[in-house]
């Protein structure tokens, strides 16, 4: 409490001008001070909002509790203008906010004297960059939605339909290898749709025997079997007006797959014991790692259910085929792991990156997931070496080439080539269709071939010259 009211007497003094308080109150930058102990005497306004953390909570309390920023424990910028006497003006860095995200920001510092001339404190601005930083992904050619991130043109190619899919009713079947982020890509359309205040209920079709999961897709009533002591709602009836979502619905049996084909053409379903049909208000997403169509010619999945479910049908890519969303789901891994466990790891270290660019990752962005999760059990600190990584990963596949800059950057200029090159192919060279898939202007394509040495058709999908 004594040093609180000390914080206190401190702000009236720094705020002895009505006009220098309503100033630091109206400016959209984040200020506070701080007295020779490290303790906040003053927070504005903006400071409260880019934090989360109401002032009454940060006043008094030492800066580096408040912010838990990167810079916090082994560079702190307002200790060096303390021990410099020389002012920090925007320095890169991000705390985590009263949520546990992480807020980029930059950061100015400067000395607080009082009437004398002697040093009281510290006072440190800060500003949010998080929209900055949302222009950088955008320039970057990076796209999100929800947890679904990317920067590769064949999952551009999904998110640029996925609003207008998430707005319609119509039943979608997601294919893709295990671990593609499936049922990512289902929340990512129940959260774009009209149902998305409704639940979303997911329901694994592989991990239950038949009888098991009839009676959790429908529910039953009392006395339906022994052991049904009351009446228990299925997943329809708890998804209502939602979204259900069906994983793995290849694993269905072909008896069950006659009851799904009911309710997906009456809307009506019975539990089991029940004698009266439950309407079905539920948007229906279905997923498989294995190709229907095969499916259904073997006779393991009946035609009809298929094309009830095959109305939109959405492929997702295994990561082998999108090598340049490495760096980019890497990066996000460690955001996330660093915001979970509470730790400030900095990225990965070249050498890192570059084993991850060389493995095919039979379990695509969940064995990524996986192994950068591995690596945060042993590194506390700093980047993510190889010694980080589980002992399988690193002893098996091909070695990849001594990771200086170099390499990296001969990596990324592959990766950029082999891209262009792949979508001009699809786009029939027509030059104004490879830049629209690619997100970028057709004179950024232009001169990105150039500078990567690309070859320049002589003519382009729409059979006209080359402007040279």
């Amino acid at each position: 409490m004594a040093k609180q009211k000390n914080a206190g007497k401190n702000i009236n003094w720094l705020m002895s001008s009505n006009s220098t308080a309503i100033i630091l109150e109206s400016i959209s930058d984040g200020v506070f001070t701080v007295d020779s102990d490290w303790r906040i005497m003053s927070f504005n306004r903006a400071a409260e909002e880019i934090t989360g953390i109401p002032r009454e909570e940060a006043v008094g309390r030492h800066c580096s509790e408040v912010f838990r920023a990167s810079m916090c424990e082994t560079d702190c910028a307002l200790r060096r203008t303390t021990e410099t006497g020389s002012p920090i003006i925007n320095k890169s860095a991000f705390i985590i906010d009263a949520e546990g995200r992480r807020i980029p920001i930059s950061v100015s510092t400067a000395l607080l004297r009082d009437e004398k001339g002697n040093i009281v404190g510290g006072v440190e601005t800060f500003r949010d960059l998080s929209l900055v930083e949302e222009l950088r992904k955008e320039l970057e050619c990076r796209f999100q939605i929800g947890d679904l991130i990317s920067r590769s043109a064949s999952m551009r190619r999904i998110f640029d339909v996925l609003p207008q899919v998430a707005a319609s009713d119509s039943t979608v079947l997601i294919q893709g290898e295990t671990g593609t982020g499936k049922e990512l890509l289902a929340r990512a359309i129940h959260s774009l749709s009209p149902r998305k205040n409704k639940p979303f209920v997911a329901v694994n079709c592989g991990a239950l025997p038949d009888t098991l999961l009839e009676s959790e897709l429908f529910g039953y009533k009392a006395g339906a079997f022994t052991g049904a002591n009351k009446d228990k709602p299925g997943r329809f009836d708890l998804a209502e007006r939602g979204t259900l979502f069906l994983d793995e619905i290849g694993e269905m049996s072909t008896a069950l797959q006659v009851r799904l084909l009911r309710v997906l053409q009456e809307k009506t379903f019975e539990p089991l014991g029940g004698t009266k049909s439950v309407s079905a208000d539920v948007r229906i997403v279905t997923a498989t790692n294995r190709y229907l169509a095969t499916q259904v010619e073997n006779g393991n999945f009946r035609k009809d259910l298929f094309y009830r479910i095959n109305v939109v049908r959405i492929d997702l890519p295994p990561l082998r085929k999108r090598k340049e969303d490495i760096p980019l789901l890497t990066e996000h891994f460690v955001a996330r792991f660093n915001r979970l466990q509470d730790k400030f790891i900095s990225g990965v270290s070249a050498e890192v990156l570059a084993r991850l660019m060389v493995h095919d990752f039979p379990g695509n962005i969940r064995e990524l997931e996986n192994i950068i999760e591995y690596a945060f059990v042993l590194c506390s600190e700093g980047r993510i070496e190889l010694g980080h990584l589980p002992g399988d990963f690193t002893e098996s596949g091909p070695n990849p080439p001594p990771a200086n800059s170099d390499n990296i950057k001969d990596a990324v200029r592959s990766l950029e080539v082999q891209t262009i090159l792949e979508s001009l192919k699809r786009n029939h060279n027509n030059r104004i269709a490879t830049a629209r898939e690619l997100g970028i202007h057709k004179s950024t394509l232009f001169r990105k071939m150039k500078s990567l040495g690309i070859p320049l058709p002589e003519k382009d999908g729409r059979s006209q010259q080359w402007n040279k």
